[in-house]
């Protein structure tokens, strides 16, 4: 549904997106994978031939298609189901970026895949993507990703594709003429805010909602990012918490798709940084299952707030690429249950080792499910020497 000028846009910011998340330059060589579902593959030839004349290396990889992960999951035996590509590891170590155009045909055909399958399969895969964080860390690596309209998304969104189509053409600004241009302008009032933010040193955040009332301990040497170039779109301004200190009961009224399962309304109570109990409307076993995949599964990786300013988005897209960016009439708050992100230490990050995250309590985990509250709700910063501050309230930030 998208026309050929607005995929054209799309490979703009996507290139935009990969440069500035990136914090040491491209050069001529390196190298860049681009791994993309079938119905991407127009939006992954424009890329293909955008890095080629830039001088850069793409190693394209095309997703399994939905019959295939199906079948993965139903075929494999236990080592098949850990089994890593010979070479695969080496290829990683040497990336400098990495492009992901998701465009799924379908996103409930592993709605019947035992979830410990899943669970073990990702706790497999979780090296290589420590390999990329680490390079990350270093300057070596940059990586951004998108979404694609597809009638499968749309469908479970109860949406016309056209109007599918219609809420990612304005949430990306492709159906402005400069495009990169809207995304500049959007990353400096971003750098406002994170600012702002990032001038306080809270002791805590309480998030009180008609539903929710939970605490989060920021902790120490940690930062305030986001609107990075990592996701296009990205409206989140976030954080990755110290989880020993979150306690209460967060809920998630926004619907949630992972590996083909649907959750609805889901409630966690968190006793010392661990949630004790989940309980949802429709696919409660699914998450507890998933809260399980490892010992960081239980714990909260991610706090983010959405300012409705910055985001279009103002209806559910079945893709949390789009959800955890809800920006609607109250915008959104979401956590993670699972994995941190680095990128959140305010110090060097390469000096970040795992003894250090430990000591700092970020998470870890191969497990990272952003859950959406859009609700009505007031965040409250506790700083030092018992004063308050309400940073973020109907939707909107307070600066």
């Amino acid at each position: 549904m998208l026309s050929e000028i607005q995929l054209e846009r799309y490979a703009d910011v996507l290139l935009w997106g990969l440069h500035t998340a990136r914090n040491g330059r491209f050069k001529k060589g390196d190298i860049v994978l681009v791994r993309f579902h079938p119905l991407a593959l127009r939006l992954a030839e424009i890329l293909h031939a955008r890095l080629m004349d830039a001088g850069i290396n793409p190693v394209l990889r095309l997703n399994p298609t939905p019959t295939m992960e199906q079948d993965f999951f139903q075929l494999a035996n236990a080592k098949q189901l850990v089994f890593q590509i010979p070479g695969e590891e080496e290829l990683f170590r040497h990336l400098n970026g990495a492009i992901f155009l998701h465009a799924p045909e379908s996103i409930t055909h592993l709605s019947r895949v035992d979830p410990k399958k899943i669970g073990r399969h990702a706790v497999s895969r979780k090296p290589l993507r420590d390999i990329m964080d680490d390079r990350d860390a270093r300057g070596l690596f940059g990586w951004t990703l998108c979404m694609l309209p597809t009638a499968a998304q749309a469908e479970h969104a109860q949406m016309t594709l056209r109007d599918y189509t219609d809420q990612i053409v304005k949430a990306c600004r492709l159906h402005r003429r400069d495009a990169v241009a809207q995304w500049r302008s959007l990353f400096k009032k971003a750098q406002e805010v994170k600012g702002w933010l990032n001038s306080m040193a809270p002791v805590r955040l309480q998030i009180e909602s008609a539903h929710m009332d939970l605490t989060v301990t920021p902790g120490a040497q940690r930062r305030w990012v986001g609107i990075s170039g990592h996701n296009i779109p990205s409206f989140e301004v976030f954080f990755s918490p110290d989880w020993r200190g979150t306690e209460g009961v967060y809920y998630a009224n926004l619907p949630s798709y992972r590996s083909g399962n649907l959750v609805k309304d889901v409630r966690i109570v968190f006793r010392k940084g661990t949630a004790v109990q989940i309980d949802a409307a429709q696919g409660a076993a699914f998450i507890r299952q998933q809260a399980i995949m490892d010992r960081g599964a239980s714990r909260i990786g991610e706090f983010s707030l959405t300012d409705k300013r910055f985001s279009k988005i103002d209806r559910f897209m079945a893709n949390t690429l789009f959800d955890e960016n809800f920006g609607g009439a109250q915008g959104n708050c979401h956590i993670a249950l699972g994995s941190s992100y680095a990128d959140t230490y305010a110090g060097d990050l390469a000096e970040l080792d795992n003894a250090t995250k430990r000591k700092l309590g970020f998470n870890d985990s191969a497990l990272h499910w952003d859950l959406v509250n859009t609700e009505k709700k007031r965040v409250v910063a506790h700083l030092p020497g018992g004063r308050k501050t309400t940073i973020y309230e109907n939707g909107l930030f307070q600066y």
